[in-house]
């Protein structure tokens, strides 16, 4: 899987189950991860994809109906957030059988 460095924020868990199914569906790389709260506050948990398919998710999502609370995309690692930086660390490093 390519890097994910797009993300999408939600006002409910439900949403974000939604989400992850639709693209998996259409065959959108995504992950779901806790969301750091400099990103939000709401339900605590995020989506990460592609940044490049950024229009065909935000179109996809609209079309079904899905809630979201925003989409970002993020084409530097220096444009992340610190705490998504942090969590994409983490991640990387248990991804990598590390952690």
């Amino acid at each position: 899987m390519r890097e994910l460095d797009g993300i999408i924020t939600f006002h409910n868990a439900h949403h974000a189950v939604r989400a992850e199914r639709l693209l998996q569906v259409k065959g959108i790389p995504n992950r779901t991860v806790p969301c750091p709260r400099d990103l939000s506050s709401s339900c605590g948990v995020a989506l990460r994809f592609p940044a490049g398919e950024a229009q065909q998710v935000t179109d996809l999502l609209a079309h079904a109906g899905v809630q979201v609370e925003s989409i970002r995309t993020y084409p530097e690692a220096q444009a992340v957030p610190s705490g998504w930086n942090a969590l994409l660390l983490r991640r990387r490093h248990a991804d990598n059988g590390k952690g």
